[in-house]
């Protein structure tokens, strides 16, 4: 993924453009040797020297233009001891320029280039806004401009580095606490990564591998470092077009699983009502309804498309052609029913689709399953995202049995039953999880501030959510086999059609709880963050 520099590099579209608009570098020379080979640059900051006044950030925005709530540079705020007897830490922070960023790595449009010179690059106009990367990365680094629709983040002044002068961040520092450096990432990563590019409270060096040096005061194992702002807690950004595709592609997934169920034992001749249109029709809907409604999260929605363009790394570009193939195959399998083109090769359609179905809804739960946010990093987001699919069940089930398939319904609610105690297997999992949380593990900040989200800030809505499952995925299905089964066919289409709406708006409630009470690792005690979208 390393680009060398060259003269068709937007490194140097961007020192052309500072150039021609009259942009000048500061007067500060910088006196570094010539990158040999396996050198590159970074960050080093002296805790021991910095004093907390925030110049590095103004400086950073005054230099490229960003609003006030967009910031490259942040510090971070620690303190240990007891008064009289205190310590005031700070950490002054903008992008690690990690030797294996997850921004790079994750982004579906390779909107992330890292130079030779160690700088990781962002490439504006190819970029989407889909903020994928803002979620990746440990520290929180890249931040969403809205008025630009865009990601954006620091390159180390660049351009300043290119004609001999220091980024804005160092000319500011009245303390000098920040430098620029050069190192050999060899050596960095062998040796010197664990003992100088470890802080308090920042998150695990081996996820990214980050290059900035630090130097700290004389700290024993037994100070016990407060982040400032822990008595600080907002909730994470609640993603509604997220929470809507999200749902309604799994419900598809559940409800074209049920119609190749009733395609296959129908083939293999037993006793059951033929799959329908109208089934056929209520298994693609959801998702050609979801999947537009995602592209309402990116800055850029006219772009949507260039998501699939980094299949080969990131699981949203592959989430992106798996679901937009499934989508599609699904519309074409009801295509067959309108024409009544019936027989083996619709049935080994069906399969394809459904394989594909299965694998962009794993590929969708693994965009979440990353490092830098602890709560989503669990199986248990894969469990619940197929799990969502008993929804598609019911809906099917409803479908069936308003076509009087009496015999069919009972199996499929049957299964649905089975789905859906699934389901709140997983959501009490959760449950305990939060219990029971380990005072003493490396994620117990993080875990025990999604709890209190969980059960403070949300405690009502977490509280539907259990019970509303309870009701619409057990209690109403179990209901609607005893009235089939006792002919009492009207008060069975009416329970399901009741379980179908509530289940899913207990599946969208779920998922809303999801996105929100999500805690990042991030920067300790950035009281600033800027617009991280929390």
């Amino acid at each position: 993924m390393v680009k060398p520099l060259n003269q068709n590099t937007p490194l140097e579209d961007f020192i052309n453009h500072k150039t021609n608009t009259g942009m000048q570098c500061g007067n500060y020379s910088i006196d570094l040797p010539d990158l040999g080979e396996g050198e590159q640059y970074r960050f080093h900051f002296d805790a021991t020297a910095c004093v907390g006044c925030h110049c590095c950030e103004v400086a950073c925005n005054e230099q490229n233009a960003n609003p006030d709530d967009i910031k490259w540079r942040r510090v971070g705020e620690m303190e240990m001891g007891e008064f009289p007897d205190t310590l005031q830490l700070f950490n002054s922070m903008s992008c690690n320029h990690c030797i294996e960023p997850e921004c790079l790595i994750g982004c579906p449009t390779e909107s992330y280039i890292k130079f030779d010179n160690g700088i990781v690059w962002h490439d504006d106009p190819s970029c989407i806004g889909c903020q994928y990367c803002t979620w990746n990365c440990p520290y929180e680094v890249p931040t969403f401009n809205k008025e630009r629709g865009i990601v954006t983040k620091c390159h180390m002044c660049a351009d300043k580095l290119e004609v001999g002068q220091t980024p804005a961040c160092v000319q500011a520092c009245p303390s000098n606490a920040i430098e620029i450096e050069v190192f050999n990432v060899k050596e960095w990563l062998e040796t010197d990564m664990e003992k100088e590019g470890v802080a308090p409270h920042l998150p695990d060096i081996e996820i990214t591998k980050p290059t900035t040096r630090y130097t700290l005061p004389e700290l024993k194992e037994s100070d016990k470092i407060r982040i400032a702002d822990e008595h600080l807690l907002k909730p994470a950004h609640s993603e509604f077009p997220l929470v809507f595709m999200t749902v309604l592609t799994q419900v598809s997934l559940g409800a074209f699983l049920a119609l190749f169920l009733g395609e296959l034992l129908f083939a293999l001749g037993f006793d059951l009502p033929e799959p329908t249109l109208v089934m056929a029709t209520l298994a693609f809907v959801p998702a050609a309804i979801g999947l537009p409604l995602s592209a309402l999260h990116l800055g850029r929605p006219i772009k949507a498309m260039s998501a699939m363009k980094n299949w080969r790394n990131s699981w949203l570009s592959r989430e992106a052609i798996a679901l937009g193939a499934f989508t599609g195959l699904a519309s074409v399998v009801a295509g067959l029913y309108f024409f009544n083109i019936k027989g083996f090769g619709l049935l080994l359609l069906e399969a394809i689709t459904l394989a594909v179905g299965i694998y962009g809804i794993y590929a969708q739960s693994m965009i979440y399953r990353i490092k830098a946010r602890p709560s989503w990093n669990r199986k248990s987001t894969t469990k619940r995202f197929f799990g969502s699919s008993y929804v598609g069940f019911l809906l099917i089930a409803t479908a069936l049995l308003l076509s009087n398939g009496k015999q069919g319904t009972m199996v499929l609610l049957d299964i649905t039953l089975l789905v859906g105690m699934g389901q709140a297997l997983v959501i009490l999992e959760e449950i305990m999880f939060y219990r029971h949380l380990d005072k003493e593990g490396p994620l117990y900040y993080q875990y025990n501030r999604s709890r209190i989200l969980l059960e403070e800030h949300f405690g009502g809505v977490k509280k539907f959510r259990v019970y509303s499952l309870a009701l619409f995925a057990l209690v109403l299905p179990l209901l609607a086999i005893l009235f089939t089964a006792s002919g009492l066919v009207f008060l069975a289409i009416g329970t399901l059609i009741v379980a179908t709406i509530g289940a899913l708006i207990s599946e969208l409630a779920g998922r809303y709880l999801f996105y929100r009470t999500v805690v990042p690792l991030g920067l300790a005690g950035n009281f600033f963050a800027g617009n991280q979208r929390h």
